[in-house]
């Protein structure tokens, strides 16, 4: 069986902590920061508008068809390349009034791009999001965030206690948090399948976090006078080289999907192969550190005499 680390690691996580910490406080606050000053990308399943895919022949590029569209009058429109050199997306704002007044527009793209390039461009795609879906969709997704949090404190609370569900939803939320930093940062498009990308990324750090939780459990019953930091270190050793080799795998598998996957799941597969990482940094260095701040019980230890 390949192991890409050994069973035998004895690396003392405790001792750092304190690095982890800083480490991770910085980049959180760094992506609140960006978050709130910079702002995240919203698609268009959240702000609403109307998007167009096309396809070109090889001799018109994208500043033609920015020319040609830039000067419809019809609101913020956005161009860029999509896949192959050839595919473009065209989005725009939403126009005021109801369907008609989006369909307006879309005819007014559609006209002025096949009288100025006549039969090159082939449109492939068309999409309509209106302002009430799309905030349906902004709150379904954020509860649907803040619902698979709770689910998640409720399991870790029932299945071992108050102090491990604690220190799992700090993790969480530190993975959620870095998540949506970096894609204000990078400028990635936040859609509904990276709200999809972030409950996967919820469910793989928690199976992850569960992993060492359990072993620290297990060694708490076996182990009643090894004093605490100790413990964890022996626990999270004695896990590591499951956790590595399972994020290994799993990111050879989502680094296919990101980069031969086509530029339609590109940001899916980006935030999921960050969350992977993320998480598995988290689940050892935030979800078990932590504990050592934490009030756990432990069964009181029987005088042999």
């Amino acid at each position: 069986m390949l192991r890409l680390i050994s069973d035998n690691t004895n690396i003392n996580f405790i001792k750092l902590k304190k690095v982890a910490f800083s480490f991770s406080s910085i980049f959180l606050l760094l992506s609140l920061l960006s978050v709130l000053f910079i702002g995240l990308n919203f698609g268009i399943d959240f702000k609403g508008g109307i998007l167009i895919e096309v396809r070109t022949s090889d001799n018109i590029g994208i500043s033609e068809i920015r020319d040609n569209v830039s000067n419809l009058n019809i609101g913020e429109v956005s161009i860029q390349e999509f896949g192959v050199e050839t595919d473009y997306l065209i989005r725009v704002e939403r126009q005021k009034g109801g369907d008609n007044a989006q369909q307006e527009a879309v005819n007014l793209i559609k006209s002025s791009l096949s009288s100025a390039f006549m039969d090159k461009i082939d449109y492939r795609r068309l999409e309509f999001v209106g302002p009430t879906v799309s905030r349906d969709l902004v709150s379904d997704g954020v509860m649907a965030i803040v619902c698979a949090i709770i689910a998640m404190l409720a399991y870790i609370w029932f299945r071992f206690e108050l102090p491990f569900a604690l220190g799992a939803i700090i993790a969480l939320v530190h993975d959620i948090v870095l998540t949506m930093g970096v894609f204000a940062v990078l400028g990635l498009e936040f859609n509904l399948a990276t709200i999809a990308a972030i409950l996967l990324i919820i469910g793989y750090s928690m199976n992850d976090t569960v992993v060492v939780y359990d072993r620290i459990r297990e060694n708490l019953r076996k182990f009643k006078r090894m004093p605490l930091t100790e413990l964890l270190n022996k626990s999270i050793n004695q896990t590591l080289s499951r956790t590595i080799n399972t994020t290994v795998t799993t990111i050879l598998a989502l680094g296919a999907l990101y980069f031969i996957g086509g530029q339609i799941i590109e940001d899916f597969a980006f935030a999921m192969l960050w969350g992977i990482v993320v998480g598995t940094y988290s689940s050892i260095f935030i979800a078990s550190t932590i504990l050592t701040f934490l009030n756990i019980r432990r069964s009181p230890v029987k005088d042999s005499n």
